[in-house]
């Protein structure tokens, strides 16, 4: 399936990209344009729209996109739902809500700079949320 959303990726569109690839559709091809442009494209592509503004999957009531596509998959891991808790601190501008948040929008805005070109940037900050969820299962399962 084809999945798109704005171009210049940061926490919520590397988030959502790595969710779906790891969890929801592992065959995903994911597109990037201009925020303009996302709606057009994706009656264009028959993609689904996720983190752009009339997109069928965007932030919600504090929810940002993550944590939407996790209710809508119902997808239950509880490390999951503690990384959910980062990206959402994090992507909604509530730094303090979780202690880890900071860390990863410094991260994005790093890889962001380092890796302009959003399929490179995805590639190279995948990498980090594999980690990021490795040590969230650890950390519940001590739960």
């Amino acid at each position: 399936m084809k999945w798109i959303t704005r171009s210049h990726v940061h926490v919520d569109r590397v988030a959502c990209p790595w969710l779906i690839k790891r969890f929801i559709d592992s065959d995903a091809e994911l597109i990037f344009v201009p925020k303009s442009q996302v709606i057009k494209v994706a009656e264009q592509e028959n993609a689904v729209s996720f983190d752009s503004p009339g997109a069928k999957y965007d932030h919600e009531e504090g929810l940002c996109t993550f944590d939407v596509l996790i209710r809508e998959y119902d997808l239950t891991d509880k490390a999951l739902l503690r990384l959910s808790e980062i990206v959402n601190a994090a992507d909604t501008d509530n730094l303090d809500k979780d202690p880890i948040a900071a860390g990863l929008e410094a991260i994005a805005v790093g890889f962001g700079l380092r890796f302009p070109d959003d399929g490179e940037n995805l590639l190279n900050q995948f990498s980090v949320y594999d980690a990021l969820y490795a040590w969230c299962r650890l950390q519940v399962a001590g739960q």
